[in-house]
């Protein structure tokens, strides 16, 4: 997170944040703003969120507020809403009515460049944040899914970069098709290039490495990786691989017949087959292991987006903040 913070002082973007009056919410903004990690907007009552500030001790500096009751770029939103919208019976107040929901408010202003990422989820659903970013800010031209990340930062130096993983996906999509594994690996990819600078390795997971085990859902992997590989050609791409062939040289050398390639026993990137297998994996790695567990970090998304947990401590939610300023610079 150091050598994250450093990076997005380089350029502060301009993220917003709708859940504004949200006290966890405030404290990180402050911090972030302080540190000069973002230029943080907040969405809600101005009075309530001053007020907050005040009974804090907080300080407003270079942190804006907008309510979007108030705001003077309504019109121009709900046209463009009603454009979004054109063919599905959208009346302008209906269009203003969902715009008055900080969530929309917040997606638009990133779609019309008034914002440059959006951190929401410490009040709100991952679900509604999804939705509001699919309909306002929309996917990546050739990516079919939204999915996210975690940067699991362990103290294992000698797997990943330093002992620094990417775990995908483990909060978004329950059961992914072939197709929509592929293009997780591919914006996890992405996201490593962008946020990290690494050069990404990507190990599909599976039960089996290489053929080791016959099943429909080893078979679900093999043609997830096929697509990707396919999809992104100039993407270090491999799988099936277990867990351990996947992180381990040795492990590799002993389970893969020839050439082990430049993915096994090297990955950086490890993709999970279900939401079940990343979910769990993530959460026993942050807890029984120590390490420290970044995100969910959306992805796949036209411009930069991230869910929250709604148990995230002011210090996460900066920490997060700071890895959605860094994915802004390079939109």
């Amino acid at each position: 997170m150091d050598l994250l913070e450093e990076r997005a002082k380089k350029k502060p973007m301009r993220i917003v944040l709708p859940e504004g009056e949200e006290d966890r919410i405030i404290r990180a903004s402050v911090k972030a703003a302080a540190e000069g990690l973002a230029k943080p907007i907040l969405l809600g009552d101005e009075d309530a969120i001053n007020k907050r500030m005040r009974d804090s001790g907080l300080s407003l500096r270079n942190i804006k507020i907008l309510n979007p009751e108030y705001s003077p770029k309504m019109n121009e939103y709900i046209e463009k809403y009603l454009e979004i919208r054109r063919g599905k019976r959208v009346s302008e107040a209906m269009a203003k009515r969902i715009l008055r929901r900080p969530l929309y408010y917040g997606a638009m202003m990133v779609r019309m460049g008034d914002a440059d990422g959006m951190v929401a989820g410490a009040v709100s659903i991952t679900a509604s944040v999804i939705r509001a970013s699919l309909l306002l800010i929309g996917l990546q031209r050739d990516i079919t899914v939204p999915s996210s990340f975690f940067i699991m930062e362990t103290k294992n130096e000698r797997i990943g970069e330093d002992g620094t993983l990417i775990f995908a996906d483990a909060a978004v999509n329950p059961d992914p098709t072939p197709e929509q594994l592929a293009d997780i690996a591919i914006a996890s990819a992405r996201s490593a290039r962008a946020l990290l600078g690494w050069t990404p390795r990507v190990a599909m997971l599976s039960f089996s490495t290489k053929g080791s085990a016959a099943h429909s859902l080893v078979d679900k992997v093999k043609e997830a990786t096929k697509i990707a590989r396919l999809k992104a050609p100039d993407v270090a791409i491999d799988g099936e691989l277990q867990a351990d062939a996947a992180l381990l040289p040795s492990v590799a050398e002993k389970k893969i017949k020839g050439d082990v390639g430049p993915v096994a026993g090297r990955a950086n990137i490890l993709i999970f087959p279900d939401l079940d297998a990343g979910n769990i994996a993530y959460k026993l790695v942050q807890h029984v292991c120590g390490a420290g567990a970044y995100g969910p970090i959306l992805q796949g998304f036209k411009k930069p987006v991230s869910d929250l947990s709604r148990g995230a401590k002011a210090e996460e939610i900066v920490g997060v903040i700071t890895i959605v300023n860094i994915l802004a610079q390079g939109f």
